[in-house]
């Protein structure tokens, strides 16, 4: 009952929109951009050029959930609550909220061309809010003194307490809200280059954040759990597979309008988005497991102390100051976006989209 809502708005050629909405290779399927929120939603059920881009970003949300929650039900599991639990949270915040941004981006951004820009601001935001909760887990479970570490600690290896200390998340942060304002201004400047940027930009919040890991397997003689040095190589390998689908815009390139509603580059780069996502959330598990069946959580009083434990302030506190300042980045973004596109939006606000001469069906 919910689809049977009358005849849908005709879907647009790239010669019938306006340069704005226009993405590289892709020539058919797009959304009149005034769509109704209502309008929006029910698109997701036609086959539109965000069809495929909306349901390879929801539909893993319920498959990270099901693998996420399992590690409550573990032995010596505390309760899921406690503060072991709170770096794991907010790991849960950062990517549930990537996701379900990323779809709600491509699934209501044809509501204006401001709608449209502010959908994609918020995007960024959450790929770097996510980066953050990523360094949370890493720092609390993959730390070099937060897992099992060997009486007397790393020998022969280079010191780099103090930045595992003191500078990880702090940088994690900064880091992120650089990759905000860069991706952010790519909507508005660098135009040409805008899939380069945003790709390469995102590569320095990964090298920061998996520096622990790095630290670990190749610098350091603490010992990993069980699978995951192979969480991680696959993790990086998807994330490397999906970074070339965004940069190189294939398999449209080479036959551009073949793969306008199904197939095409930004659907391969969700789906490998994600499952680089699903090996790290397997390689966070295998580090909280191991720790887990630490008998005592303790070391000899030979080895290093372990790090002192989360507390709210330590990761719920960080990721709310992160998501402040990016909201304020967001806002400040959308003001401009409104003052350059405001005019625009109601200039196509008073054309009825039925009464477009030029509108194609699918």
């Amino acid at each position: 009952m919910l689809l049977n809502c009358g005849q849908p708005l005709p879907l647009l050629a790239h010669t019938d929109v306006p340069p704005r909405v226009i993405e590289n290779f892709i020539l058919t399927g797009y959304r009149f951009p005034n769509y109704s929120l209502r309008e929006c939603l029910l698109s997701a059920f036609r086959p539109t050029n965000e069809t495929g881009n909306f349901w390879t970003h929801f539909l893993p949300v319920f498959v990270f959930l099901y693998y996420f929650v399992e590690v409550f039900g573990w032995e010596r599991a505390p309760d899921s609550g406690a503060p072991f639990f709170y770096p794991l949270w907010n790991y849960f915040i950062g990517v549930f909220c990537l996701l379900m941004a990323s779809s709600m981006a491509h699934l209501l951004n044809s509501m204006s061309l401001v709608v449209r820009e502010v959908c994609f601001f918020v995007d960024y935001g959450t790929i770097s809010a996510y980066t953050v909760g990523s360094s949370l887990a890493y720092y609390y479970y993959i730390h070099p003194r937060a897992g099992i570490v060997e009486p007397g600690g790393p020998r022969g290896s280079p010191d780099f307490s103090l930045f595992f200390d003191s500078l990880y998340i702090p940088s994690a942060c900064v880091v992120a809200i650089i990759c905000v304002l860069s991706c952010c201004n790519t909507r508005q400047r660098w135009r040409e280059h805008r899939y380069v940027i945003r790709t390469l930009v995102f590569l320095l919040p990964f090298l920061v954040s998996s520096s622990p890991v790095f630290y670990r397997l190749l610098l350091c003689r603490s010992p990993c759990a069980a699978g995951t040095p192979g969480y991680f190589y696959r993790h990086c390998l998807w994330l490397l597979v999906s970074a070339l689908f965004n940069i190189s815009k294939l398999p449209e390139r080479l036959a551009p309008g073949r793969f306008d509603i199904w197939g095409h580059s930004h659907q391969w780069f969700h789906c490998c988005t994600f499952l680089s996502i699903l090996d790290e959330l397997h390689m966070i598990k295998a580090e909280v497991r191991a720790i887990l069946l630490d008998p005592d959580l303790g070391l000899p009083p030979a080895g290093p102390a372990r790090l002192p434990g989360p507390t709210v302030a330590s990761t719920y506190g960080v990721m709310l100051f992160l998501q402040t300042t990016i909201v304020s980045i967001i806002a400040g973004f959308s003001w401009r976006a409104n003052r350059i596109y405001g005019p625009l939006r109601d200039q196509l606000e008073k054309q009825h989209p039925e009464r477009n001469p030029k509108a194609h069906l699918s």
